[in-house]
Protein backbone atom coordinates (compact mmCIF):
# COMPACT_ATOMS: atom_id res chain seq x y z
CA UNK A 1 0.00 0.00 0.00
CA UNK A 2 1.05 3.47 -0.73
CA UNK A 3 1.18 5.59 2.64
CA UNK A 4 -1.60 8.00 2.55
CA UNK A 5 -0.54 9.39 5.78
CA UNK A 6 2.51 10.81 4.75
CA UNK A 7 1.03 11.69 1.44
CA UNK A 8 -1.70 14.23 2.89
CA UNK A 9 0.54 15.05 5.77
CA UNK A 10 3.08 16.66 3.06
CA UNK A 11 0.65 18.29 1.42
CA UNK A 12 -0.85 19.85 4.82
CA UNK A 13 -4.13 18.02 4.90
CA UNK A 14 -3.97 16.34 8.56
CA UNK A 15 -5.18 18.15 11.19
CA UNK A 16 -6.04 14.49 13.68
CA UNK A 17 -4.75 11.34 13.64
CA UNK A 18 -5.89 8.99 16.01
CA UNK A 19 -2.84 6.89 17.36
CA UNK A 20 -2.38 3.65 15.28
CA UNK A 21 -4.36 4.76 12.05
CA UNK A 22 -0.95 4.84 9.83
CA UNK A 23 0.06 1.13 10.54
CA UNK A 24 -3.39 0.35 9.97
CA UNK A 25 -3.49 1.52 6.85
CA UNK A 26 -0.54 -0.34 5.78
CA UNK A 27 -1.22 -3.03 6.44
CA UNK A 28 -3.78 -4.34 4.12
CA UNK A 29 -6.70 -2.55 2.09
CA UNK A 30 -8.74 -0.48 4.13
CA UNK A 31 -12.25 1.20 4.17
CA UNK A 32 -12.62 4.72 5.06
CA UNK A 33 -15.87 6.69 4.72
CA UNK A 34 -16.35 10.88 4.63
CA UNK A 35 -20.36 12.24 5.13
CA UNK A 36 -21.46 14.94 2.77
CA UNK A 37 -24.66 17.15 3.50
CA UNK A 38 -26.71 16.92 0.58
CA UNK A 39 -28.29 20.33 1.64
CA UNK A 40 -27.88 21.57 -2.42
CA UNK A 41 -27.42 19.88 -5.53
CA UNK A 42 -24.09 20.82 -6.06
CA UNK A 43 -20.88 20.73 -3.91
CA UNK A 44 -18.99 23.75 -3.22
CA UNK A 45 -15.15 24.39 -3.07
CA UNK A 46 -15.72 23.88 0.57
CA UNK A 47 -16.68 20.71 0.27
CA UNK A 48 -13.76 19.93 -2.25
CA UNK A 49 -10.68 19.06 0.75
CA UNK A 50 -12.63 15.97 1.88
CA UNK A 51 -13.19 14.63 -1.61
CA UNK A 52 -9.65 15.47 -2.49
CA UNK A 53 -9.24 13.14 1.22
CA UNK A 54 -11.22 10.61 -0.48
CA UNK A 55 -9.87 10.63 -3.92
CA UNK A 56 -5.79 10.53 -2.44
CA UNK A 57 -7.13 7.49 -0.22
CA UNK A 58 -8.09 5.58 -3.17
CA UNK A 59 -4.74 6.22 -4.74
CA UNK A 60 -2.88 5.18 -2.32
CA UNK A 61 -4.87 1.62 -2.90
CA UNK A 62 -8.13 1.60 -0.40
CA UNK A 63 -11.77 1.83 -0.87
CA UNK A 64 -13.35 5.13 -0.34
CA UNK A 65 -17.42 5.40 0.77
CA UNK A 66 -19.05 8.85 -0.28
CA UNK A 67 -21.82 9.16 2.64
CA UNK A 68 -24.82 11.17 1.79
CA UNK A 69 -26.11 12.57 5.01
CA UNK A 70 -30.03 12.02 3.76
CA UNK A 71 -30.98 11.68 7.58
CA UNK A 72 -28.49 13.38 9.18
CA UNK A 73 -29.78 16.29 6.74
CA UNK A 74 -32.90 16.31 7.92
CA UNK A 75 -31.81 16.77 11.70
CA UNK A 76 -28.77 19.66 10.86
CA UNK A 77 -25.23 19.40 12.09
CA UNK A 78 -24.42 21.97 15.16
CA UNK A 79 -20.76 22.06 14.90
CA UNK A 80 -19.38 25.60 13.98
CA UNK A 81 -23.09 26.55 13.47
CA UNK A 82 -24.69 29.54 15.10
CA UNK A 83 -28.28 28.54 13.74
CA UNK A 84 -30.20 25.30 12.98
CA UNK A 85 -30.44 24.36 9.29
CA UNK A 86 -33.72 24.38 7.71
CA UNK A 87 -34.77 20.96 7.40
CA UNK A 88 -35.36 19.17 3.92
CA UNK A 89 -37.51 16.46 2.31
CA UNK A 90 -36.81 13.13 1.05
CA UNK A 91 -37.64 14.11 -2.49
CA UNK A 92 -35.60 17.04 -2.52
CA UNK A 93 -32.82 15.17 -0.59
CA UNK A 94 -32.87 12.46 -3.13
CA UNK A 95 -32.39 15.14 -5.84
CA UNK A 96 -29.42 16.51 -4.54
CA UNK A 97 -27.90 13.21 -3.53
CA UNK A 98 -27.75 12.35 -7.73
CA UNK A 99 -26.60 15.30 -8.53
CA UNK A 100 -23.84 15.08 -5.74
CA UNK A 101 -22.64 11.35 -7.42
CA UNK A 102 -22.27 12.60 -10.54
CA UNK A 103 -19.83 15.54 -9.39
CA UNK A 104 -18.34 12.90 -7.20
CA UNK A 105 -18.01 10.62 -10.34
CA UNK A 106 -15.31 13.48 -11.89
CA UNK A 107 -13.03 12.66 -8.66
CA UNK A 108 -13.50 9.14 -7.91
CA UNK A 109 -13.52 5.96 -9.62
CA UNK A 110 -17.10 4.31 -9.09
CA UNK A 111 -17.52 2.28 -11.59
CA UNK A 112 -14.21 0.05 -13.04
CA UNK A 113 -14.92 -2.49 -11.03
CA UNK A 114 -11.85 -2.42 -9.30
CA UNK A 115 -11.53 -4.31 -5.67
CA UNK A 116 -11.39 -0.92 -4.31
CA UNK A 117 -13.59 1.71 -6.38
CA UNK A 118 -16.04 3.93 -4.24
CA UNK A 119 -19.09 3.24 -3.04
CA UNK A 120 -22.11 5.61 -2.68
CA UNK A 121 -24.24 5.45 0.54
CA UNK A 122 -27.26 7.38 2.34
CA UNK A 123 -27.78 7.01 5.92
CA UNK A 124 -31.42 7.65 5.58
CA UNK A 125 -31.79 4.18 3.26
CA UNK A 126 -30.66 2.40 7.33
CA UNK A 127 -32.10 5.02 9.70
CA UNK A 128 -36.11 5.38 7.99
CA UNK A 129 -37.18 2.45 9.42
CA UNK A 130 -35.25 3.02 12.88
CA UNK A 131 -37.96 3.75 15.00
CA UNK A 132 -37.49 6.33 18.27
CA UNK A 133 -37.64 3.39 20.70
CA UNK A 134 -34.74 1.06 19.28
CA UNK A 135 -32.69 3.99 18.92
CA UNK A 136 -32.64 5.23 22.15
CA UNK A 137 -32.63 1.53 23.25
CA UNK A 138 -30.14 0.04 21.31
CA UNK A 139 -27.63 3.19 20.49
CA UNK A 140 -28.26 5.93 23.21
CA UNK A 141 -27.58 3.71 26.16
CA UNK A 142 -23.89 2.91 24.90
CA UNK A 143 -22.92 6.70 24.98
CA UNK A 144 -23.63 9.06 28.29
CA UNK A 145 -25.09 12.46 28.46
CA UNK A 146 -21.67 13.39 30.17
CA UNK A 147 -19.83 12.41 27.01
CA UNK A 148 -21.84 13.99 24.24
CA UNK A 149 -21.64 17.35 26.67
CA UNK A 150 -17.84 17.44 26.82
CA UNK A 151 -18.08 17.92 22.95
CA UNK A 152 -16.87 21.62 21.97
CA UNK A 153 -19.83 21.60 19.40
CA UNK A 154 -22.65 21.39 21.91
CA UNK A 155 -20.41 23.01 25.04
CA UNK A 156 -20.09 26.25 22.29
CA UNK A 157 -24.37 26.71 22.27
CA UNK A 158 -24.77 25.90 25.69
CA UNK A 159 -22.43 27.70 26.95
CA UNK A 160 -23.70 31.32 25.19
CA UNK A 161 -21.38 31.50 22.37
CA UNK A 162 -24.52 31.38 20.16
CA UNK A 163 -27.54 32.86 21.09
CA UNK A 164 -30.00 30.47 19.97
CA UNK A 165 -29.33 27.59 22.45
CA UNK A 166 -29.97 23.62 20.76
CA UNK A 167 -32.50 21.55 20.79
CA UNK A 168 -33.00 18.19 21.24
CA UNK A 169 -32.50 16.77 17.94
CA UNK A 170 -29.10 18.56 17.35
CA UNK A 171 -28.21 17.56 20.58
CA UNK A 172 -28.71 14.23 19.22
CA UNK A 173 -26.74 14.44 15.93
CA UNK A 174 -23.16 13.01 17.05
CA UNK A 175 -25.52 9.61 18.06
CA UNK A 176 -26.93 9.57 14.49
CA UNK A 177 -23.66 10.43 13.26
CA UNK A 178 -22.12 7.92 15.49
CA UNK A 179 -24.11 5.29 14.23
CA UNK A 180 -23.59 5.74 10.63
CA UNK A 181 -19.90 4.72 11.31
CA UNK A 182 -21.21 1.71 13.76
CA UNK A 183 -23.35 0.71 11.00
CA UNK A 184 -20.69 1.18 8.20
CA UNK A 185 -17.91 -0.52 10.65
CA UNK A 186 -20.36 -3.68 10.55
CA UNK A 187 -21.95 -3.49 7.54
CA UNK A 188 -19.08 -2.49 5.00
CA UNK A 189 -16.11 -3.38 7.16
CA UNK A 190 -15.36 0.59 7.18
CA UNK A 191 -12.83 1.41 9.66
CA UNK A 192 -11.71 4.97 9.41
CA UNK A 193 -13.89 8.28 9.25
CA UNK A 194 -12.77 11.33 7.90
CA UNK A 195 -13.72 15.10 8.16
CA UNK A 196 -13.13 18.76 8.39
CA UNK A 197 -11.36 19.95 11.98
CA UNK A 198 -14.93 20.52 13.44
CA UNK A 199 -16.15 17.21 12.99
CA UNK A 200 -13.16 15.82 15.24
CA UNK A 201 -15.99 15.32 17.92
CA UNK A 202 -19.00 13.88 16.43
CA UNK A 203 -16.19 11.37 14.40
CA UNK A 204 -14.90 10.31 17.65
CA UNK A 205 -18.22 9.74 18.59
CA UNK A 206 -18.85 6.76 16.36
CA UNK A 207 -15.36 5.62 17.57
CA UNK A 208 -16.48 5.37 20.80
CA UNK A 209 -19.83 3.46 20.13
CA UNK A 210 -17.62 1.01 17.88
CA UNK A 211 -15.68 0.16 21.16
CA UNK A 212 -18.29 -0.01 23.34
CA UNK A 213 -20.81 -2.01 21.59
CA UNK A 214 -18.02 -4.32 19.90
CA UNK A 215 -15.25 -4.13 21.69
CA UNK A 216 -13.21 -3.41 18.59
CA UNK A 217 -11.19 -0.24 17.31
CA UNK A 218 -11.96 1.93 14.60
CA UNK A 219 -9.86 5.09 13.53
CA UNK A 220 -11.21 9.11 13.06
CA UNK A 221 -9.06 11.43 10.92
CA UNK A 222 -9.66 15.22 10.37
CA UNK A 223 -8.13 17.87 7.83
CA UNK A 224 -8.04 21.50 9.21
CA UNK A 225 -10.21 23.78 8.10
CA UNK A 226 -9.23 26.08 5.14
CA UNK A 227 -8.69 29.72 5.50
CA UNK A 228 -7.31 32.55 3.54
CA UNK A 229 -4.26 34.40 4.83
CA UNK A 230 -6.38 37.77 4.32
CA UNK A 231 -8.66 35.86 7.34
CA UNK A 232 -12.17 36.08 4.87
CA UNK A 233 -13.63 32.82 4.19
CA UNK A 234 -12.53 30.43 2.07
CA UNK A 235 -14.85 29.28 -0.65
CA UNK A 236 -16.58 32.35 -1.20
CA UNK A 237 -16.40 35.33 -3.35
CA UNK A 238 -18.77 38.71 -3.30
CA UNK A 239 -21.69 36.28 -5.06
CA UNK A 240 -21.60 34.00 -2.10
CA UNK A 241 -20.44 30.50 -2.61
CA UNK A 242 -17.90 29.26 -5.23
CA UNK A 243 -20.05 26.31 -6.57
CA UNK A 244 -19.07 23.08 -8.78
CA UNK A 245 -21.88 23.17 -10.65
CA UNK A 246 -21.70 25.66 -13.65
CA UNK A 247 -25.39 26.34 -13.10
CA UNK A 248 -24.15 28.32 -10.13
CA UNK A 249 -20.37 29.27 -10.85
CA UNK A 250 -19.55 29.47 -14.15
CA UNK A 251 -16.29 28.18 -15.30
CA UNK A 252 -15.07 31.51 -16.30
CA UNK A 253 -15.84 32.85 -12.44
CA UNK A 254 -14.92 29.77 -11.03
CA UNK A 255 -11.42 30.10 -12.31
CA UNK A 256 -10.99 33.72 -11.40
CA UNK A 257 -11.68 32.61 -8.42
CA UNK A 258 -8.20 30.52 -7.97
CA UNK A 259 -6.44 32.92 -9.99
CA UNK A 260 -6.95 35.51 -7.91
CA UNK A 261 -5.95 33.91 -5.02
CA UNK A 262 -3.04 35.55 -2.96
CA UNK A 263 0.49 34.04 -2.97
CA UNK A 264 0.77 32.83 0.69
CA UNK A 265 -2.68 30.84 -0.42
CA UNK A 266 -1.64 29.63 -3.89
CA UNK A 267 1.25 27.59 -2.28
CA UNK A 268 -0.83 26.56 0.01
CA UNK A 269 -4.14 25.11 -2.45
CA UNK A 270 -1.64 23.92 -5.00
CA UNK A 271 -0.67 20.94 -2.64
CA UNK A 272 -4.15 20.67 -1.47
CA UNK A 273 -6.47 20.71 -4.01
CA UNK A 274 -4.06 19.24 -6.87
CA UNK A 275 -2.11 15.86 -7.29
CA UNK A 276 0.49 17.56 -8.74
CA UNK A 277 3.64 15.86 -7.44
CA UNK A 278 5.78 17.40 -4.32
CA UNK A 279 9.03 17.84 -6.64
CA UNK A 280 7.12 19.47 -9.18
CA UNK A 281 5.53 21.75 -7.03
CA UNK A 282 8.81 22.46 -4.97
CA UNK A 283 9.67 23.43 -8.50
CA UNK A 284 6.81 25.78 -9.31
CA UNK A 285 7.11 27.23 -6.00
CA UNK A 286 10.60 27.96 -6.40
CA UNK A 287 9.80 29.82 -10.23
CA UNK A 288 7.34 31.43 -8.29
CA UNK A 289 8.89 33.32 -6.07
CA UNK A 290 11.98 34.29 -8.56
CA UNK A 291 9.11 36.25 -10.68
CA UNK A 292 5.70 36.63 -8.38
CA UNK A 293 4.26 38.76 -11.07
CA UNK A 294 3.92 36.38 -13.72
CA UNK A 295 1.36 34.40 -11.14
CA UNK A 296 3.31 30.73 -11.81
CA UNK A 297 1.69 28.93 -8.50
CA UNK A 298 -2.57 31.05 -9.33
CA UNK A 299 -2.06 30.13 -13.37
CA UNK A 300 -1.02 26.46 -12.49
CA UNK A 301 -3.58 25.77 -9.61
CA UNK A 302 -6.41 27.39 -11.33
CA UNK A 303 -6.00 25.54 -14.37
CA UNK A 304 -5.75 22.24 -12.46
CA UNK A 305 -9.16 22.55 -10.86
CA UNK A 306 -11.12 24.07 -13.31
CA UNK A 307 -10.07 21.29 -15.87
CA UNK A 308 -10.69 18.59 -12.57
CA UNK A 309 -14.29 20.15 -11.98
CA UNK A 310 -15.05 21.12 -15.08
CA UNK A 311 -13.45 20.01 -18.58
CA UNK A 312 -10.06 21.23 -20.42
CA UNK A 313 -12.68 22.77 -23.12
CA UNK A 314 -14.01 24.91 -19.96
CA UNK A 315 -10.26 26.02 -19.01
CA UNK A 316 -9.23 27.26 -22.86
CA UNK A 317 -12.74 29.42 -22.60
CA UNK A 318 -12.56 30.32 -19.36
CA UNK A 319 -8.46 31.51 -20.31
CA UNK A 320 -10.10 33.24 -23.25
CA UNK A 321 -12.67 35.00 -21.61
CA UNK A 322 -9.89 35.96 -18.91
CA UNK A 323 -7.60 37.44 -21.89
CA UNK A 324 -10.50 39.74 -22.98
CA UNK A 325 -10.00 42.81 -20.71
CA UNK A 326 -6.28 42.44 -19.89
CA UNK A 327 -5.03 40.84 -23.48
CA UNK A 328 -4.81 41.54 -27.28
CA UNK A 329 -8.19 40.26 -28.00
CA UNK A 330 -10.30 40.92 -30.80
CA UNK A 331 -13.51 40.89 -31.87
CA UNK A 332 -13.73 37.11 -33.34
CA UNK A 333 -12.32 36.36 -29.69
CA UNK A 334 -15.58 38.42 -27.66
CA UNK A 335 -18.07 36.70 -30.40
CA UNK A 336 -17.00 33.75 -28.83
CA UNK A 337 -17.79 33.66 -25.72
CA UNK A 338 -21.36 33.39 -24.41
CA UNK A 339 -24.26 35.58 -23.60
CA UNK A 340 -23.68 35.09 -19.43
CA UNK A 341 -19.66 34.58 -19.83
CA UNK A 342 -19.65 37.81 -21.30
CA UNK A 343 -21.98 39.94 -18.69
CA UNK A 344 -19.54 38.28 -16.07
CA UNK A 345 -16.52 39.72 -17.79
CA UNK A 346 -18.20 43.09 -18.08
CA UNK A 347 -19.50 43.10 -14.54
CA UNK A 348 -19.54 46.68 -12.90
CA UNK A 349 -19.12 48.04 -16.64
CA UNK A 350 -21.85 50.98 -17.50
CA UNK A 351 -24.43 49.98 -19.52
CA UNK A 352 -27.53 50.73 -21.86
CA UNK A 353 -30.23 49.50 -23.69
CA UNK A 354 -30.86 50.49 -27.26
CA UNK A 355 -33.43 48.90 -29.55
CA UNK A 356 -33.58 46.36 -32.33
CA UNK A 357 -34.63 48.87 -34.92
CA UNK A 358 -31.45 50.89 -33.80
CA UNK A 359 -29.07 48.40 -35.37
CA UNK A 360 -31.17 47.03 -37.91
CA UNK A 361 -31.89 50.79 -39.58
CA UNK A 362 -27.96 51.43 -38.71
CA UNK A 363 -26.65 53.38 -35.84
CA UNK A 364 -24.04 55.90 -36.30
CA UNK A 365 -21.27 55.71 -33.79
CA UNK A 366 -21.60 59.56 -32.81
CA UNK A 367 -25.19 58.70 -31.67
CA UNK A 368 -23.99 55.21 -29.98
CA UNK A 369 -21.30 57.66 -28.00
CA UNK A 370 -23.70 60.12 -26.69
CA UNK A 371 -27.28 60.69 -27.37
CA UNK A 372 -28.22 56.63 -27.03
CA UNK A 373 -26.05 55.71 -24.55
CA UNK A 374 -24.39 58.95 -22.80
CA UNK A 375 -21.19 56.76 -22.46
CA UNK A 376 -19.83 59.99 -23.58
CA UNK A 377 -21.21 64.05 -22.62
CA UNK A 378 -21.68 64.99 -26.20
CA UNK A 379 -21.35 64.86 -29.88
CA UNK A 380 -18.58 66.98 -29.74
CA UNK A 381 -16.64 65.16 -27.37
CA UNK A 382 -17.68 61.79 -29.47
CA UNK A 383 -16.29 63.23 -32.50
CA UNK A 384 -13.10 64.46 -31.20
CA UNK A 385 -12.28 60.86 -29.32
CA UNK A 386 -12.99 59.36 -32.90
CA UNK A 387 -10.44 61.64 -34.69
CA UNK A 388 -8.03 60.84 -31.91
CA UNK A 389 -8.27 57.41 -32.75
CA UNK A 390 -9.29 56.51 -29.31
CA UNK A 391 -12.68 54.90 -29.71
CA UNK A 392 -13.15 50.86 -30.38
CA UNK A 393 -16.00 49.19 -31.52
CA UNK A 394 -16.32 45.02 -30.29
CA UNK A 395 -11.76 45.86 -29.89
CA UNK A 396 -11.68 47.23 -33.27
CA UNK A 397 -10.58 50.96 -33.90
CA UNK A 398 -13.25 52.81 -35.51
CA UNK A 399 -13.52 56.20 -37.21
CA UNK A 400 -16.40 59.25 -37.56
CA UNK A 401 -18.22 57.21 -39.98
CA UNK A 402 -18.77 53.98 -38.49
CA UNK A 403 -22.37 52.70 -38.16
CA UNK A 404 -23.55 49.45 -35.81
CA UNK A 405 -25.27 46.78 -37.24
CA UNK A 406 -26.65 43.86 -36.49
CA UNK A 407 -22.99 42.25 -37.65
CA UNK A 408 -21.47 44.07 -34.67
CA UNK A 409 -23.39 42.45 -32.09
CA UNK A 410 -22.18 39.93 -29.71
CA UNK A 411 -24.66 36.94 -29.19
CA UNK A 412 -27.17 38.81 -31.23
CA UNK A 413 -27.33 40.96 -27.98
CA UNK A 414 -24.29 43.58 -27.09
CA UNK A 415 -21.80 45.94 -28.26
CA UNK A 416 -18.39 46.68 -26.72
CA UNK A 417 -17.75 49.96 -26.92
CA UNK A 418 -14.31 51.47 -25.51
CA UNK A 419 -12.45 54.58 -25.23
CA UNK A 420 -8.61 54.24 -24.59
CA UNK A 421 -7.53 50.88 -23.12
CA UNK A 422 -9.41 50.55 -19.83
CA UNK A 423 -13.12 52.77 -20.15
CA UNK A 424 -15.53 50.28 -21.52
CA UNK A 425 -19.16 50.20 -22.00
CA UNK A 426 -21.99 47.93 -23.29
CA UNK A 427 -24.79 48.66 -25.44
CA UNK A 428 -27.60 46.11 -24.39
CA UNK A 429 -30.36 45.37 -27.63
CA UNK A 430 -33.67 45.22 -26.30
Amino acid sequence: MKNFIEEVTWRGMLHDVMPGTEEHLLEQMRAAYVGIDPTADSLHIGHLVSVMLLKHFQLAGHKPFALIGGATGMVGDPSGKSNERNLLDEETLRHNQNAIKTQLERFLDFNSGAENAAVLVNNYDWMKEFSFLDFIRNVGKHITVNYMMAKDSVKKRLNGEFQEGMSFTEFSYQLLQGYDFLHLYKDKSVSLQMGGSDQWGNITTGTELIRRTLGEKAYALTCPLITKADGTKFGKSEGGNIWLSADYTSPYKFYQYWVNVSDVDAEKYIKIFTFISREEIEALIAEHSQAPHLRVLQKRLAAEVTTMVHSKEDLDNAIKASGILFGNSTSADLKQLDAKTFLEVFDGVPRAEISKVDVETGLNIVDALAGKSGFLPSNGEARRSLQANSISVNREKVAEEYVITQADLINNQFVLLQKGKKNYFVLSVK
